[in-house]
């Protein structure tokens, strides 16, 4: 990535976490964090990556479809906090960022091996 488009996905990946948690919070169900940004050479296409915090996977789900949902209002919002930035808001598109739930998955696992392993030591 160029510079440029490094500083404008900082750029985006900040405005949007923002709008997400001012304008947007209440209309999703659980806690959605921007938890990456990447721009194309042209500038018009931001992917999105964000991780949803709920009580289960079908709420996380739902929470994601409705995010999906308001991107065209995300993006119009966007675009009244970036006009003086940018000539063209890019498009957004969102995608579900599972590495939370694959890190607590692995400390799982390996809390799950410490425990093996302490009680083999105590027999």
């Amino acid at each position: 990535m160029s510079i440029r488009t490094e500083r404008v996905a900082r750029l985006l990946q900040r405005e949007i976490a923002g709008l997400l948690v001012t304008d947007y919070a209440e209309q999703l169900q659980g806690m959605v964090t921007v938890t990456g940004t990447r721009v194309t050479k042209d500038l018009g296409i931001v992917y999105t990556y964000v991780s949803v915090l709920g009580d289960s996977p079908a709420l996380q789900q739902a929470s994601f479809e409705r995010l999906e949902e308001l991107q065209p209002r995300i993006r119009k919002s966007l675009a009244s906090r970036i006009r003086h930035q940018l000539k063209k808001v890019p498009e957004i598109r969102f995608f579900l960022d599972s590495t939370l739930d694959q890190a607590q998955r692995i400390e799982d696992l390996f809390e799950k091996i410490r425990d093996e392993r302490s009680s083999r030591e105590h027999e």
